[in-house]
């Protein structure tokens, strides 16, 4: 019992003396960052599927890909 409580008193003071927690404006902008990249690269893989699907449309018309 003596090391959870140890583990505990150590953990809790890690997150208050030695976590660099991030600025909100800076939060902010990661997070911004974040969303365009995720949008970003999601746009690209649907043009890279859609492509795709072009492709194997011309190559296996009677298939049904469309």
């Amino acid at each position: 019992m003596e090391r959870i409580s140890l583990y505990l008193k150590e953990s809790y003071d890690e997150l208050l003396n030695k976590v660099t927690w991030p600025t909100w404006p800076k939060l902010l902008q990661d997070s911004r960052l974040v969303l365009i990249a995720s949008l970003i690269l999601s746009l690209i893989i649907f043009l890279m599927d859609m492509a795709a699907q072009g492709l194997l449309g011309l190559i296996y018309p009677e298939s049904g890909i469309n």
